[in-house]
């Protein structure tokens, strides 16, 4: 079961940031935003890390491998 997609969602929603303020700080497209929110594609190595740093989590997290 692919848990990124939400919680993707779930931690940008919750840090209040819309996907066209995550999409500017990881020079992507907002549609990329939404494609990888709604299971359609997945994000890369580099990008997982990114995210990662932005709000906070660890890779894991986002994976869906821990709770925190």
């Amino acid at each position: 079961m692919n848990k990124f997609k939400d919680r993707l969602k779930e931690i940008r929603l919750e840090k209040k940031m819309t996907r066209k303020q995550l999409a500017d700080k990881l020079f992507v497209s907002e549609r990329l935003i939404s494609y990888w929110e709604n299971g359609k594609r997945e994000c890369n190595f580099d990008t997982l890390i990114k995210i990662s740093e932005i709000f906070n989590v660890s890779t894991d997290f986002l994976l869906g491998k821990s709770d925190f």
